[in-house]
């Protein structure tokens, strides 16, 4: 199971910075326009590393993963960041609120040993080889994993979580805080106490770990890995070699803090006009359909309800429900869930002459759907149900994988807290 170690990780340091001008939310949650405005926001926001542009003349020995490398070792030199001076771990609180309720996600950043995904680490969704070649472009660049997997694990008996508690309801301070665009307080402290970091590695010893997000960057280290291990010579540090390890922030789902989010489906349809108008009539006949009255909350007549999706096209809502059948080939773990069966009977191969989806877009904010589908950028909204933590667990077990954007973890942790070499 899970093998975790202390690092030196590399920080920014507070007095030469102000937290809340270096920190981003992670790449692929990014809109161009944040993009945009983070890069104006400090010249030292992480998002020049970790998400840097593209630019007129780029080549091979000059693009925007040689300049995230420039812009590391200048910050270095510059004392902007600054690399602990002995292995540590570092915990990590967001305070957020969600569904009407305030929480706080807790948890630690320390380097886990890789291993196959299966074995001892669990991933639940499918990933893109595009992402995966960025990421591992910039691991080869810079050296570093520039930012964490986010992964859970579950223990009932948690010294690990009275650690986090000491520090997070302590007098210590901490060593960087910032807030997000939604004003949620971000904090982070060092922990270099042997026995602090023990109570973690105890915490994890033979508990499974789950990829909440992050598949693309797991999957980027084993590909690192590999081409490290295969290079002329033996591999410099054997086994316990830095390229052996990816940085995680570990939350354990036991101390409540973690939520997760549906991701509704936008389309766009090829399909005859007619159709466009009468989605639930091209359903077919897995689905029960139903229209709402006008002034309907889609997300509150599906709540709660199995197999169950809120649909809006046309200026009109509906629910449909799935009739249950013709899912025996797919293993129990993925029957049920709602993603698997919209994205089978509806957006993939059995679905293929339903509705004619010419493309997909994932929209967690409910409202701004509603808005895209009625000013004509998109033609339809599939609204679903979120997955639960336990679905999430079963599936990743059970070896299989969900579609793409199937979960929505939150809160995100926020780029720029800690880095480290690989």
């Amino acid at each position: 199971m899970a093998e975790i170690i202390p690092f030196k990780g590399i920080c920014y340091d507070p007095q030469k910075i102000d937290a809340a001008g270096v920190m981003a939310p992670p790449y692929d949650v990014i809109s161009p326009a944040a993009k945009q405005a983070l890069f104006a926001k400090s010249p030292f926001n992480i998002v020049h590393i970790d998400a840097g542009q593209d630019q007129p003349g780029d080549n091979e020995t000059g693009n925007k993963y040689t300049r995230a490398a420039s812009l590391i070792d200048e910050w270095l030199r510059e004392g902007v960041l600054k690399e602990t001076k002995r292995p540590c771990l570092y915990a990590y609180e967001v305070r957020y609120s969600a569904k009407g309720k305030q929480k706080r996600l807790m948890g630690v950043f320390a380097m886990v040993r890789l291993t196959p995904l299966g074995q001892g680490i669990y991933p639940h969704e499918c990933t893109h080889s595009k992402a995966r070649s960025d990421r591992l472009n910039l691991i080869k660049a810079t050296g570093m994993n520039t930012s964490p997997v986010f992964s859970f694990y579950e223990n009932t008996h948690s010294r690990a979580s009275d650690v986090l508690k000491r520090f997070s309801e302590g007098s210590v301070p901490p060593y960087l805080e910032a807030a997000d665009a939604d004003g949620f307080k971000h904090r982070l402290w060092i922990i270099d106490s042997p026995d602090d970091i023990a109570a973690f590695q105890e915490d994890l010893s033979g508990k499974p770990v789950f990829i909440a997000d992050g598949h693309h960057r797991y999957e980027t280290a084993l590909e690192n890995q590999r081409q490290m291990r295969e290079k002329p010579g033996d591999a410099p540090g054997g086994k316990d070699a830095p390229f052996n390890y990816v940085m995680m922030f570990l939350a354990n789902i036991s101390d409540g803090g973690l939520t997760v989010l549906p991701t509704h489906r936008l389309l766009k349809l090829g399909g005859p006009s007619a159709q466009k108008q009468d989605i639930p009539g091209a359903m077919g006949e897995h689905f029960e359909t139903r229209e709402l009255p006008a002034d309907a909350d889609i997300l509150k007549n599906i709540k709660g309800m199995k197999n169950t999706f809120g649909i809006y096209a046309g200026g009109k809502s509906f629910i449909a429900i799935y009739d249950g059948l013709d899912l025996g080939d797919f293993h129990p773990s993925l029957r049920e869930l709602d993603v698997v069966i919209l994205h089978e009977f509806v957006l993939n191969k059995r679905g293929k002459e339903l509705l004619h989806a010419t493309e997909i877009a994932y929209e967690m904010d409910p409202s701004r759907v509603l808005e895209l589908v009625n000013s004509g950028s998109w033609d339809a909204a599939f609204f679903l149900n979120p997955t639960s933590v336990n679905e999430v667990m079963d599936v990743a077990l059970s070896g299989q994988r969900m579609p793409p954007k199937s979960t929505y973890f939150y809160p995100k942790i926020m780029t720029g807290f800690v880095m480290c070499r690989v």
